[in-house]
């Protein structure tokens, strides 16, 4: 679910935000006084005065009862309440405990105010968020969502407020008394129901459209042809890997007729600048931190059986989000209860959320369950724009456009920072965010257009919507009506919901905001502006994105593939996954019999390499004299092709994988296109494979041509050597998680470089197994490494048969906190692929109560 290319496993991407930002904070002495602070006898203290009590009696103000909120050995709250505002001021409350840090790290992100904290070497991200208005968004959403929606969140941040109110400094967080070694007086301001629906953008960024692919792909048509291109960029193979719902369409009422869309992708205008223009707009779009962790590798795992597939005749829903490994983890995991269930207090939910955002994301409640996939739609275009000072041409008119000023403060700095933000009636100007981008038009002025360009954003998620009523209502519905009522509501991002209910129904559906657009655009290259045909029209219809409710065959597979045939009327995205963890799922199932808990969280563990299964054949077919090569060679006779972190052939393949990868395309594409190695290049190997003299085999650094035979050799040796380099010379001792190497490092301060810094905030390295495109996605950038980018950020399996039998694990724990005992304390279990037992009823929830803490209005 909540995933698109989340990843890096830090809060900022490559741009190099955080290094810069650390040599800062490091120049200033924080690393120095952090280690005296650690050797002094006040170390202690400090890095322990923020780890919250979860025992006693604390006043609440606003409550209209006492709340009770109990806590097991992991610290996971299940929180106990007679309204829905005590339920949720006590949320607020029990977040802020865990987690205030971190949310207060993702508002200064969603609002463009990093450099409040980090100074100007954070500016740059502030100023493309600040251009994209991911704030302003929130706020005109306060006024679209229902009363009560609104009601919850301000008494979310009431909860948040009251947690301010009696805790500040080092109290609050350790991450607090490390920045203020800087001399930086910093203190927190109230929390805002805006500062929770500003999560909600950071999410739809991270999760929605394809705006990498876009300029990749224009980036390419520079020096490539259509069909070299296409090549890349593989048709989705729907006769090997099923789509979600393998028949349907639109029919003549608007809920299901066959046609495809008649559109043709354009080559856009080419000139040097528009790159150039292009190239900023990558770079600082990349530069955003990434707060759910978007990168390489990314994809989620979802499905539901019927009772005809289980042990207990009722349905059983599994999930598991691919999404950055980040320290703390993604998700926080919660259950909230009224005491009385009722229409006056509607919740009885537990399951997973973010922090800073109230309610319950992925879980179930007391009739129905549900889990997210990303559907990955296409909602973001480019729009590449006619400037005249400050008009933009569309239709043969220049229009004027809207212009804003925004101002930055910047800790260090006495001086504010100011832009003016433009608008085309496309969206923000996101090419003049920066210095080089300011140059952009001035520099398109000197190529073939008589006036400058610059590059609208046109994004589904900068339009006000209803996602957070969406969210509320789902956590309340009790049937499959309810929920999809729900799902209808569920604007940005759009997603892949699966759904059981304890009645033994399952669905799925398709919610979102996804445009259609008019013949001839695509969206999968950057588009004239100022011609009208380029533009959307309208939004698929809620009651025509794709549904399925109790489908004959009693399965429901969801892992980002195709949703729909071809004969789908319109378009979703050319953007899918290419199926290989869907059909491995698929197959698991249907080979398995009769399902209970047990076996499907197995299933999520399944570190099947599909694409090893195509390729191996090949490279044992590749003659190798020398012996020392043919070791590794024949290390792959007779594997199984699953990857285990002990596994030697898949240690060896994936350093053959990565040589085949570079040998192939990194003489004959830019860096910026290099292959990551995930499904889109399974798929364009699977390809290019049975073509032994395409072009993309010749090494263009030599005068011969190269054949694919001649490169699979060279990979096959070049892994030989590269492996016995980095690990030994004795095959029987390589081990693929060895290479593949998970470190959970805290978003801000964890790669510091200083080793003292970095062991206070991060955990590991650990050895991991699965790998890119496997079930157990354990994902890595073959153009950088074999370190793990991504990860199953959660693992849950819901029995609809008892609540109380579902299994749930987080990637590290539910505290914030670096010397907290819930710090990582799911993570061992989490890498041995273990889960923890779900309990929900208050019974279930009474035998693993460890701590007790009464929130209580003041004056009781």
């Amino acid at each position: 679910m909540w995933e698109r290319h989340l990843g890096c496993a830090t809060a900022f991407s490559t741009v190099g935000s955080v290094r810069r930002l650390l040599r800062v904070i490091i120049a200033s002495g924080i690393a120095l006084a952090t280690a005296l602070l650690v050797v002094a006898g006040t170390g202690i203290f400090v890095v322990r005065h923020s780890i919250p009590s979860y025992d006693g009696t604390v006043e609440l103000p606003g409550l209209d009862a006492d709340v009770e909120v109990v806590r097991d050995a992991n610290g996971i709250p299940q929180i106990y309440a007679d309204k829905p505002g005590d339920l949720f001021a006590a949320q607020g409350y029990v977040a802020a405990q865990d987690r205030f840090f971190e949310m207060d790290f993702r508002r200064h992100v969603t609002s463009g105010r990093l450099a409040e904290l980090f100074g100007k070497d954070a500016l740059e991200t502030d100023k493309f968020v600040r251009t994209m208005g991911w704030r302003r968004v929130a706020e005109k959403e306060l006024g679209l969502l229902s009363p009560s929606t609104r009601q919850y969140l301000d008494d979310y941040a009431r909860g948040v407020n009251t947690y301010l109110d009696q805790h500040s400094g080092s109290g609050l967080s350790l991450e607090y008394a490390v920045l203020s070694l800087k001399g930086t007086e910093y203190h927190p301001e109230p929390w805002t129901a805006a500062d929770s629906l500003a999560w909600l953008k950071a999410m739809a960024w991270d999760l929605g459209g394809n705006m990498d692919e876009e300029i990749t792909r224009t980036k390419l048509a520079a020096t490539q042809s259509a069909r070299s291109i296409n090549s890349l960029y593989p048709a989705y193979p729907y006769d090997r890997n099923e789509p979600i719902l393998p028949t349907g369409s639109v029919a003549a009422d608007g809920k299901f007729t066959s046609a495809s869309p008649d559109n043709q992708a354009r080559r856009p205008m080419l000139t040097k600048d528009f790159l150039k223009s292009l190239d900023t707009v990558d770079k600082v779009a990349k530069g955003l931190p990434e707060l759910l962790g978007r990168g390489d590798g990314i994809g989620s795992n979802s499905w539901v059986v019927s009772g005809e597939h289980t042990t207990s005749g009722k349905p059983l829903l599994a999930n598991d989000p691919h999404l950055g490994a980040t320290m703390p983890g993604i998700w926080t995991q919660v259950g909230l209860h009224c005491n009385k269930f009722n229409p006056q207090c509607p919740f009885d939910v537990s399951g997973f959320s973010f922090s800073g955002l109230p309610g319950v994301v992925i879980g179930h409640n007391s009739a129905i369950s549900w889990g997210f996939t990303n559907l990955n739609p296409d909602v973001m275009d480019l729009y590449l724009e006619r400037l005249d000072g400050n008009g933009a041409l569309y239709n043969g008119k220049i229009e004027p456009l809207k212009m804003r000023t925004e101002t930055f403060k910047v800790a260090g700095q006495k001086q504010d920072e100011k832009i003016i933000v433009r608008e085309t009636r496309h969206g923000p100007l996101i090419s003049d965010v920066g210095a080089d981008e300011k140059q952009t038009g001035e520099l398109a002025a000197k190529g073939k257009s008589p006036v400058p360009y610059g590059v609208a954003l046109r994004w589904t998620a900068l339009t006000p919507g209803r996602t957070a009523d969406a969210l509320f209502a789902i956590d309340r519905a009790q049937s499959w009506a309810a929920f999809r009522t729900a799902a209808s509501m569920f604007e940005v991002p759009s997603q892949n919901l699966v759904y059981a209910d304890r009645e033994g129904h399952i669905g799925y559906q398709a919610p979102g905001r996804v445009p259609i657009r008019r013949a001839g655009n695509t969206g999968n290259m950057p588009v004239p502006g100022w011609d009208p045909k380029y533009e959307w029209t309208s939004y698929i219809p809620f009651e025509a994105m794709p549904t399925e409710f109790d489908p004959a065959d009693g399965i429901i597979v969801t892992a980002n593939q195709a949703v729909v045939p071809k004969s789908y009327k319109y378009q979703l995205t050319n953007e899918w996954d290419y199926g290989y963890r869907s059909q491995q799922i698929l197959d698991r199932i249907r080979a398995a019999g009769k399902l209970d808990v047990n076996s499907m969280a197995a299933i999520q563990l399944d570190t099947k390499n599909r694409n090893a299964e195509m390729l191996v054949p090949y490279l044992l077919r590749i003659g190798i004299t020398d012996s020392f090569d043919k070791q590794g060679q024949d290390i792959l006779r007779g594997w199984d092709f699953t990857q285990p972190a002990d596994s030697a052939p898949a240690a060896y393949f994936n350093v053959v994988w990565r040589n085949l990868l570079s040998l192939t395309f990194h003489d004959q594409l830019p860096e910026s296109a290099w292959p990551d190695g995930g499904s889109r290049w399974f798929e364009v190997m699977r390809n290019l494979v049975v073509q032994p003299n395409n072009g993309w085999w010749d090494d263009l650094g030599t005068p011969q041509r190269e054949t694919r035979d001649d490169i699979l050799r060279e990979a096959l040796v070049n892994a030989r050597a590269e492996i016995t380099t980095k690990m030994a010379r004795e095959p029987s001792n390589w081990q693929w998680g060895r290479l593949h190497k998970l470190t959970l490092t805290n978003q801000t301060l964890g790669k510091s470089g200083i080793g003292l810094v970095d062991k206070l905030f991060n955990r590991g390295p650990y050895e991991l197994g699965g790998g890119s495109s496997t079930v157990d996605a354990t994902g890595w950038d073959a153009s950088k490494g074999y370190t793990v980018t991504a990860t199953p950020s959660m693992r849950m399996v819901v029995d609809l048969s008892d609540f109380d039998k579902s299994r749930w694990i987080n990637l590290t724990g539910v505290s914030g906190h670096a010397f907290s005992s819930n710090y990582t304390d799911q993570t061992d279990l989490w890498v041995k692929g273990q889960t923890l037992p779900w309990a929900f009823t208050k019974g279930a929830v009474e035998s693993t109560r460890k701590h007790t803490l009464t929130l209580t209005k003041p004056g009781s």
